[in-house]
């Protein structure tokens, strides 16, 4: 099966699971406050979160293409799922990195969705400056001791296991797998309304005391392994700003067909049909990208450039797309019952989480053009 035949199957599978778990029910989760167990069961009886971990460890393979397909199409109707999203880019640094006990007790229980992932890189002080992190473990008898604060942490509260970078050794990084129940652990959520079922926390570790076989890879050479992990996370992103992209889209070509306030469809008049033309030629070319970066990466290769491209032009399209889906609807727009300004919370952040779309502009002018260092 080839790539388009992977993505178009795993098409068809996101179809049936939404059939019945819908945007409107993603909606009432997220004002609730609830996470969607529903539609995750729905995707695990599918095997949707088999996929893209290899068929030797017990998933379905694919790899990062399948993983990015799943969260596109999912996208496309309006329900991505974070959870999902978190736990396969974090089991990415397992699978490559972990030991053979790592691999069965923390990613084959994720293939049901029985277990999930969080990532815990992000800090207050050091934002996207992942080597600035102050989190750090002290080496003692049998272990580690784990000290420190990590801010944007989705979906803490819902995941069994936390991936979480911290410095060993002076300023190395090392990656510790380490279940959320753990003493020591407490969570915040923040103040953030982006309507979606899962929340952000602040997480705090206090004297949390793990065993030596948290310790993910080699102690101090973590870095790797974090970016097996972000770069995964930058083609998942991507597709799931595509997708979302894609929906706001639809819903703004649908409306400027019947609209007609003039007569004509509004969907006639050029200021409205060219920025809704752009937006998809926008989303056809950074699709192009995200799944390029996942081919790359799917061949053994960090594929950090592609899949920084791929983040930025697909959260940058997306962008475009749902201000010409506000911009055709008008002054329904910002009527919550139309679900487009519900839609723009998510897209807007993309363009900021995980890494910002200008620390992306300055890694292409560095890595991929030569140009010098600017930051």
């Amino acid at each position: 099966m080839n790539n388009d035949e992977l993505i178009d199957t795993i098409g068809d599978i996101v179809k049936d699971v939404n059939a019945r778990w819908g945007r409107d029910y993603y909606l009432e989760r997220a004002r609730n406050d609830e996470a969607p167990t529903e539609m995750y069961k729905a995707m695990a009886d599918a095997g949707l979160w088999a996929v893209g971990i290899p068929e030797d460890i017990g998933g379905s393979g694919g790899g990062l293409v399948a993983t990015a397909a799943v969260m596109e199409h999912l996208s496309r109707v309006g329900t991505p799922p974070m959870l999902y999203a978190l736990t396969s880019f974090a089991r990415q640094s397992i699978v490559r990195n972990g030991t053979p006990e790592q691999i069965q007790q923390c990613v084959v229980p994720t293939l049901s969705g029985e277990r999930m992932i969080s990532f815990a890189v992000t800090e207050p002080d050091a934002g996207t400056n992942s080597f600035a992190m102050r989190t750090a473990v002290k080496p003692v008898d049998g272990g580690f001791v784990l000290n420190g604060q990590k801010t944007f942490i989705s979906g803490a509260d819902q995941s069994d296991v936390m991936l979480v970078a911290a410095k060993t050794d002076g300023n190395n990084i090392s990656m510790f797998i380490v279940p959320t129940d753990t003493p020591g652990i407490t969570m915040q959520p923040l103040n953030i309304n982006w309507h979606a079922p899962e929340r952000q926390f602040s997480v705090w570790f206090d004297n949390v005391a793990l065993p030596a076989e948290a310790l993910l890879g080699a102690q101090g050479h973590g870095s790797s392994g974090m970016f097996d992990s972000m770069n995964a996370e930058r083609v998942v992103v991507a597709a799931w700003a595509l997708g979302l992209g894609y929906h706001a889209l639809e819903r703004a070509v649908a409306y400027a067909k019947e609209r007609a306030p003039w007569g004509a469809p509004i969907g006639s008049y050029q200021a409205v049909a060219h920025p809704l033309a752009k937006a998809r030629a926008h989303l056809d070319a950074a699709r192009g990208m995200i799944y390029r970066a996942a081919t790359e990466f799917d061949a053994g290769r960090k594929a950090g450039a592609e899949a920084n491209m791929a983040k930025y032009l697909a959260s940058e399209a997306a962008g475009a797309a749902i201000d010409a889906a506000m911009q055709t609807h008008g002054g329904s727009a910002f009527d919550a019952d139309t679900d487009v300004i519900t839609l723009w919370p998510m897209i807007r952040l993309l363009r900021i989480a995980p890494v910002n779309n200008e620390m992306i502009l300055n890694y292409v002018a560095e890595r991929v053009l030569g140009l010098p260092r600017s930051y």
